[in-house]
């Protein structure tokens, strides 16, 4: 067992600098997140000198990995800071990022939510889209996706938040920012954003101990026609998956709607990742596939809160892990898309807490696309 790096630290360790590992640094190794971030300052100068990550091909992290597309990462930078004050779910300082409440209701059947726990998922839901919409007015050609991540941080902050991802089994950034052929969980990065790159940016919140969870995808500049289908098309398919939500229907029939619609554009549907069951954790029941014919337990009931967040890519639907153990990518290098809303079973239907409260709800590439128009 390695020791911790901090000085004056004897305990053991097994959490590794997320920028060392890039770099194939050995040894750099602390027991939890505050050693890390204590050390820091003086832990940083034993990283490599390495030329700006966009587009050269001098940077590579994993010189024996075979991508399947044209996408590289970056650098990743530290993990940002989360004032004292903010009330912080268990994994936040999980020494390998454990969500120990999670894990104990593995199992469990779907939870009636009382009316107080549906108003704070309710208040989480509307300050992560707050903070959702600040990346994604930031995001422009020439941005890094570590800025965006950077806004999303500080938005949080702001509102009393904790972003959710940051530390969630050792992720290291406050939000996911997926490009192109990146499926979902992108790490931000010091990769500057190009013209035409789609991404989608994912940010979750915990607030007063309720999750919010909701991701779009956008248009970087100007996107080829292909590009827009694809994500005019993702989007429709989770707007059709939404308006069949009502009690009674089956969380299984859900993938059904999706495939329905995307299938006909010759669109795959990603099955390794799916929807879930969202309140006091980030991920709970029940289960919630995008895709048809899938075996998913369970029966809409009021009082349900779960996310659908179907992954929607141009060529075949399987995909593979960079070996950071987060960015999944398209196995055949072609571009993904994908939508999330967090969403409340009602008596009589559905409410999208997430939905943006501008433009009555209209998705931001649409507004795009409004613009464009109008030049």
């Amino acid at each position: 067992m390695e020791k911790c790096q901090t000085e004056g630290c004897e305990n053991a360790a097994k959490l590794q600098c997320p920028t060392c590992l890039k770099q194939g640094i050995e040894g750099s190794f602390f027991c939890n997140q505050q050693c890390f971030k204590s050390s820091w300052s003086v832990h940083k100068s034993v990283h490599k000198a390495t030329p700006k990550s966009n587009g050269d091909a001098k940077y590579n992290p994993w010189p024996h990995y075979n991508f399947s597309g044209r996408l590289r990462p970056g650098r990743v930078g530290p993990m940002r800071d989360v004032p004292a004050h903010i009330l912080r779910p268990d994994y936040a300082d999980h020494p390998e990022g454990i969500a120990v409440s999670e894990q104990a209701m593995k199992g469990a059947e779907i939870k009636v939510l009382s009316a107080a726990e549906i108003e704070g998922v309710r208040v989480a839901s509307k300050l992560a889209r707050e903070c959702l919409d600040t990346a994604l007015r930031a995001a422009k050609p020439g941005v890094t996706t570590d800025e965006l991540d950077r806004l999303v941080h500080e938005a949080a902050i702001e509102r009393n938040c904790y972003p959710s991802p940051l530390n969630y089994y050792l992720f290291p950034k406050s939000c996911c920012t997926s490009v192109n052929e990146v499926i979902c969980h992108g790490i931000p990065d010091d990769r500057v954003l190009e013209d035409g790159d789609i991404l989608n940016v994912d940010v979750t919140v915990y607030h007063k101990g309720f999750h919010g969870d909701l991701n779009e995808t956008v248009f970087i500049g100007n996107v080829d026609d292909a590009a827009k289908n694809l994500v005019r098309v993702t989007y429709e398919s989770l707007q059709k998956a939404i308006e069949s939500c009502r009690p009674g229907v089956l969380y299984r029939d859900i993938g059904n709607v999706i495939q329905k619609h995307v299938q006909p554009h010759g669109y795959s549907v990603v099955k390794s990742y799916c929807g879930h069951g969202i309140h006091s954790l980030f991920h709970t029941a029940p289960s919630v596939p995008h895709y048809a014919r899938n075996k998913a337990v369970g029966v809409m009931k009021p009082g349900h809160i779960f996310t659908i967040e179907p992954m929607i890519s141009e060529g075949s639907y399987k995909d593979e892990v960079w070996p950071d153990n987060w960015t999944a990518v398209t196995i055949d290098g072609k571009r993904s898309a994908q939508f999330e809303q967090t969403l409340l079973i009602t008596e009589t239907g559905v409410e999208i807490l997430t939905r943006r409260r501008e433009k009555n709800g209209q998705p931001w590439f649409m507004d795009q696309l409004e613009a464009e128009s109008k030049s």
